[in-house]
């Protein structure tokens, strides 16, 4: 598909709240065929999403450490995975170091899952990510690990504001740019 047919689909989908808020915009090279061009989102004019940006608005993760050590990331942690921890230690460790050796697991596992979905973001075709979002249904894309195919769900119209409340819980588990994109269209309610 023509990247202004594609471009007139997904902005046909925004929600109209963020209509004119939200941009989609591609760079071409005309003269060199063989250079790909370019894909980014922006929001009120700045440019928020593009993996090759160094001035982007959004934290983009190089280690494992770096997740492990930011402050703004809470992980939520519940019973069966404390005792999950118990079971592997033989009940010898402090309860509140269960807690902790738990949380250390679970930010061990995010970090990898962000890390993996960056780095298939920054391989990622824009528009073969856009026809696919366009030819799945809008739950596949919210529960998908793609993190382009969660940015583009959440500023669909067809997400209403109900379903928007309850993914509280399931954003703090996304990448911090599908949490920016979710905190835009949580303002708009």
């Amino acid at each position: 598909m023509a990247w202004s047919k594609l471009k007139q689909h997904l902005e046909g989908f925004l929600c109209p709240a963020l209509y004119g808020r939200v941009e989609y915009r591609a760079t071409s090279y005309r003269y060199l065929p063989d250079k790909a061009g370019l894909c980014y989102i922006m929001v009120d004019k700045k440019n928020v999403l593009n993996m090759s940006d160094i001035t982007t608005l959004i934290r983009w993760y190089q280690t494992e450490l770096e997740i492990k050590n930011d402050s703004d990331i809470q992980i939520p942690i519940n019973n069966e995975e404390i005792e999950a921890v118990r079971i592997d230690t033989k009940g010898v460790v402090p309860e509140e170091r269960l807690k902790v050796i738990a949380r250390s697991r679970k930010i061990s596992e995010y970090a990898k899952e962000i890390l993996s979905a960056q780095s298939s973001l920054s391989k990622s075709n824009f528009t073969v990510v856009a026809n696919k979002f366009l030819s799945t249904s809008i739950e596949d894309s919210i529960e998908s690990d793609d993190i382009l195919l969660n940015i583009l769900a959440l500023v669909d119209r067809r997400v209403g504001k109900k379903r928007i409340l309850n993914m509280t819980e399931m954003m703090k588990l996304k990448h911090p740019i599908v949490q920016y994109f979710y905190e835009l269209r949580l303002s708009t309610l």
